[in-house]
Parts: structure tokens; C-alpha cells; sequence
């Protein structure tokens, strides 16, 4: 928190700093503005060269200035994108605020766990983590949080995110430059469909059309400069409306390969910078040298055909000025030569482009994990096995209040599944919910909410929270049914880690208890790990069955001058207490 609220003070220092050098460039370039104009008025009036070598001056000034500015211009944004971007953080770890995107649309009902474990949402995993500022980083961020990484992938994001929790400046610097490109899913799939439509190529016949006349009015004008001969004037004109014709003929086809992409190269070159970014910036850990490495390309840097390409789109918007459509293609054929340029880039790259945004987005994705690790110092990097062994020393739930959360050890060896019990409120949901959501932060390679930890990744099974689907006619019953029939025929793929909570409530008591019993045989024949939710004490007794496989866990409730206390901590064997009895004369409901 202090750190934040340091690099706010400085950095609204810098932008002031940054918005007076703005103010003063504007002001100046405001007077070289006038300064020509007045210089031109003498010239007309006194016909002294002196005022057209002035007015030139200012002219020169005119346009420096206005680079000047631009640059001045974009590190403003990037100051004030910074600052939003401390703000935020601050605000998160103050828990004032929860000002980031929470992904609802990437929520998938038929997901294993997506809906259960609160991956998406409002307060969701997925919200707590993410600050992407492209979309293909939200996305590529969504896709990961929904699966499980190969183990030596896993360790790699680990030592990555390691690494990049020391590079605190280099990764706001990148998120700021991300933001001022106002990057979108519109955005990304127009380039997408622009990469992906086929362009007609320039044949040899028009490629010496595209040459020629633009070099004879070049000559005509040279001889014309040097002979004074009228005549040449003549054909100059000629030869403008001879170009202005051969655009026409190619307009259609300008129309069409520039179709939608208006200001497309402005998010482009913001792209540019991102990739310029990375290719620039000095790692250590395999993961981001191998992203690094993957941006050399044949043609040179990734970034500078960012580069190029955005420049091709920002000369092809400027065919829809009339007055600068007409100067330029009717001396040079301006944008004609724009879309050959534009045409041979995609044949060129048009492969490699989806790649080299997915690795803006791969590295969008490492820098949330990274950031996830930095707000959450506590946090431990899980020890990764290939035995089948987790455990958990001091494991929370990583979205609950820091200082009230209750951490509890747990480990699934020798025992592979728990039968859990407890009343309502004791803690048993939230017990399940930490297990899965630190599994699926292991999944991904990010630290997990304990002190320690080994764990075998493995896909997570959850059936804890479904509802009743009435536009599919679907009742809560079987909805339930086919959720267990899912999990049942994802173990027969592999073994997984599997969360189960009150199962099968839509049926009467005796059914439930033998459904239950008969669940947890099939989970233990499937070499199942993981954890079952229930209030029934017969379904306890399984364990004396199969002892080696299966364990008793409960949480207990004590009643305390006369009110309920909870105090959220694991124990050994089958819960003794109850409290809905107590509770209900409490209320008055008996």
C-alpha cells in the first residue's frame, strides 16, 4: 500500500512537470502559427523576400513543434495512465474498490467449475487478478484460469511471475501503454478479419502503371523548372488527370482492403510499442526469454512491422480527405502504392500476426499473475509433484479479507478423499471453495493462499452450486444428476481432484444417503482425490470400509453465552454438535 501511494505522489509530480512543457509547446506553436500568417501578409504587401524566407522559418518551426507535441502529448497520457493505474491498486488493497473487469461474459454454466468456484463475476477470481488491458489478454487470461497447465508449463509461469514481481516500474509502464491503445474486441477482430480476406495481388501490368506516370509528371515538372516551356505545364495536367483516372479504377478495391479499419492504426501502433517493449527488456526466466525469442522474425523486429503496418493504415485513412486524396494521387498515385505496400505486408506476415498479438496477451496474462503475487506477499508458490500428493499448510479462501480469514492445514495422502461435516455456516462450503480455487491457482502457476504447499496439478470436478434451468425444463434434481454423470466420465480420462457439496438434496433422505454412499465407492474405484460435503452421520461411516482410502473431517459449533461461535477450524473425525435446534428457539421459529 505504501509503495502505491509513494509512486502516486511522484508520479503526479511528473505530470505536472509534463503538462506545463504541453501548455508551453502549445502556446509557442500557437504564435509560429500567426507569425506565418503575418509573415505571409508582409510578403504580399511589401514583396521582400526577407518575409517568405521568415514565413518559411516559422513554417519549419511550425511543424517541429507539432512533433514536439505529440511526443509531449503521449508521455502526458502515459503519466496519467500510470497514476489511474496506482489508484486502482490502492484503492484494491484498501478493499475501498473493485475497479477492475470481472470477465462475466467468459462464464460457462457446463464448466467443471467455472460457476461453482466464482472464477467470473462480480468479486470473482478472475476479477481479483486481472489487469489486462487488451482484449486478447482478458481473454487469453480467461482461457487459462478455466484449465490446468502441464507441470513443467506450471513452473515456468512460476519462475516468470517471480521474476517479474521485482519489475514493478517495467510492468506498469507496459500496462500504461496498453491502456492509452483503448485496445477492444471490436477492435482486435477487425484486424483479425482484415488479416484473414483475401486481397487481390498487384499484377506486373500494374505495377508499371503505378511507376510510370508518376516518374514522366516528375520529368515533365523538372524539364519544365528548368526550361520555363509552357507546353510542360500542359502535359503535368495531362498526366494529373490521367493518374486521377487510374485511381478510379482502383478505388473499389482501396474500399474494399481498408473496409471498417478507420483509426486501426492507432491501436496497431500501440501494439508496436508493446511488442517494442518486450523485445527490449532483459529476462532472466525461460518462460519470458522464449516469448522474447519468438518475437525475431526474418523480416526483422515484430515491432517495427507493427510499425510499418500501422503507418500503411494511417496513409490509407487519408484517401477519404478529398483534398490531400486529390494532390497526392494525382501527382504520385499515392494510395495505389499505399495498397501494394499494404497487400505485400499481409502476404507476408499475414501468419505470423494472430501469434505475435497472443504472445501481448500471454505476457498480459503473467503480468496480472505477477501483480496477483505482488498485492498477496504471504502467498506461497506450491511445491509441484507427479505423486498424487497436496497439501495445504495455512490454506484460506485467497478473495476473503486478509484479516479475518481462517487458515487450516490439510493433505490428501495417505487418505485421498474426505467425507466433511458440519453444520450450516461452519465453514464447510468455504473449506471446498479454497481447496478448488487455490488447485486452479496452481493450475495456472500462480502462489496459492497458504504458507505452504505440494501439490500434483490435476483438473478440478465441482458440483456444489446449481440451480434450477426453467427455460431448459431442467430441475435442480437433474441438473445434479447429469453434473455427477460429467464428473464421473471425466475421471474415466484421469484422475482428478474432485469437490463435492450436499449431493443429491432433490430426493428424500433415504435415497440421498445411499446415492451418497454409493458416489463416494465410485470416486474412490475412479482414484479420485478430494473432498465430499455432508450432513448425513451414516455416510460417515463409510470410512470404517475403507479406511485407507478415506478420512473423516468436521467443523464444530460451540454455543458461547448463549449465542452461536464458529471458529472455522478443521478437526479430525465426525461433527458432534448441531445448531439449527438451537437457532430455531432462538428466533422463535419453535
Amino acid at each position: 500500500m505504501e509503495m502505491y501511494t509513494t509512486r502516486i505522489n511522484q508520479l503526479e509530480i511528473e505530470l505536472k512537470e509534463v503538462s506545463k512543457r504541453h501548455s508551453m509547446i502549445s502556446y509557442i506553436r500557437l504564435a509560429c502559427g500567426i507569425s506565418i500568417l503575418y509573415s505571409g501578409y508582409c510578403f504580399l504587401e511589401n514583396r521582400h523576400s526577407f518575409y517568405l524566407i521568415l514565413a518559411f522559418v516559422f513554417l519549419v518551426t511550425f511543424f517541429v513543434l507539432m512533433k514536439k507535441h505529440e511526443v509531449v502529448e503521449t508521455k502526458k497520457r502515459l503519466k496519467e495512465a500510470l497514476i489511474a493505474i496506482n489508484k486502482e491498486e490502492l484503492e484494491y488493497v484498501t478493499q475501498k474498490k473493485m475497479p477492475f473487469a470481472n470477465g462475466s461474459e467468459f462464464n460457462d454454466f457446463s464448466h467443471p467449475y467455472c460457476f461453482d468456484l466464482d472464477i467470473f463475476g462480480n468479486q470473482s477470481l478472475f476479477q481479483n487478478v486481472n489487469r489486462t488491458n487488451t482484449y486478447i489478454g482478458k481473454t487469453i487470461l480467461a482461457k487459462q484460469l478455466l484449465k490446468v497447465l502441464p507441470n513443467a508449463e506450471i513452473i515456468e509461469n512460476q519462475e516468470a511471475i517471480k521474476e517479474l514481481n521485482d519489475k514493478l516500474n517495467w510492468r506498469h509502464d507496459f500496462a500504461s501503454l496498453a491502456r492509452v491503445g483503448k485496445d477492444s474486441k471490436v477492435v482486435y477482430d477487425t484486424l483479425m478479419k482484415w488479416v484473414n480476406s483475401k486481397s487481390i495481388e498487384f499484377s506486373h501490368k500494374d505495377t508499371i502503371i503505378s511507376f510510370a506516370t508518376p516518374i514522366v509528371i516528375t520529368v515533365a515538372f523538372l524539364v519544365y523548372l528548368t526550361t520555363a516551356n509552357p507546353s510542360m505545364l500542359t502535359v503535368i495536367s495531362y498526366l494529373f488527370a490521367l493518374n486521377l483516372g487510374i485511381l478510379g479504377g482502383y478505388f473499389k478495391r482501396i474500399k474494399i482492403e481498408i473496409s471498417n479499419t478507420v483509426a486501426l492504426n492507432k491501436t496497431i501502433n500501440q501494439y508496436s510499442l508493446l511488442i517494442q517493449s518486450i523485445e527490449n527488456e532483459i529476462f532472466e526466466s525461460k518462460k519470458l526469454k522464449d516469448l522474447q525469442y519468438q518475437l525475431h522474425s526474418k523480416h526483422g523486429n515484430v515491432s517495427s512491422e507493427l510499425k510499418k503496418l500501422s503507418e500503411l493504415f494511417s496513409r490509407m485513412d487519408s484517401v477519404n480527405n478529398f483534398a490531400a486524396a486529390l494532390v497526392f494521387n494525382g501527382s504520385f498515385l499515392f494510395h495505389i502504392h499505399t495498397l501494394k505496400a499494404l497487400i505485400n505486408w499481409k502476404k507476408s506476415h499475414a501468419s505470423s500476426l494472430k501469434h505475435w498479438l497472443d504472445i501481448i496477451g500471454e505476457m498480459e496474462m503473467l503480468l496480472s499473475l505477477s501483480n496477483f503475487s505482488y498485492n498477496n506477499p504471504t502467498f506461497a508458490f506450491p511445491e509441484i509433484n507427479s505423486d498424487y500428493e497436496i497439501s495445504f499448510t495455512n490454506l484460506a479462501h485467497p478473495l476473503l479479507n486478509a484479516k479475518s480469514r481462517i487458515g487450516n492445514d490439510v493433505t490428501f495422502k495417505p487418505q485421498s478423499f474426505m467425507i466433511l461435516t458440519g453444520s450450516n455456516m461452519s465453514g464447510k462450503s468455504t473449506f471446498l471453495r479454497s481447496l478448488g480455487i487455490n488447485m486452479v491457482l496452481t493450475g495456472v502457476g500462480a502462489p496459492v493462499c497458504a504458507n505452504a504447499a505440494k501439490v500434483h496439478p490435476m483438473p478440478v470436478l465441482v458440483s456444489m452450486r446449481l440451480s434450477d434451468s426453467l427455460s431448459d425444463s431442467e430441475s435442480y434434481f437433474f441438473a445434479e444428476i447429469k453434473r455427477l454423470k460429467l464428473i464421473m466420465d471425466l475421471l474415466g480420462n484421469s484422475r482428478a481432484f474432485v469437490l463435492l457439496d450436499e449431493i443429491l438434496r432433490g430426493t428424500n433422505s433415504d435415497d440421498k444417503q445411499n446415492g451418497t454412499i454409493e458416489v463416494i465407492k465410485k470416486m474412490i474405484t475412479k482414484e479420485a482425490i478430494g473432498a465430499i460435503a455432508t450432513h448425513d452421520i451414516e455416510v460417515c461411516l463409510t470410512t470404517n470400509d475403507y479406511p485407507n482410502q478415506l478420512t473423516n473431517k468436521c467443523f464444530e459449533v460451540e454455543i458461547v453465552s448463549n449465542e452461536l461461535h464458529f471458529d472455522y477450524k478443521l478437526r479430525d473425525g465426525i461433527c458432534k454438535n448441531k445448531s439449527a435446534t438451537f437457532l430455531m428457539k432462538k428466533m422463535g421459529v419453535i
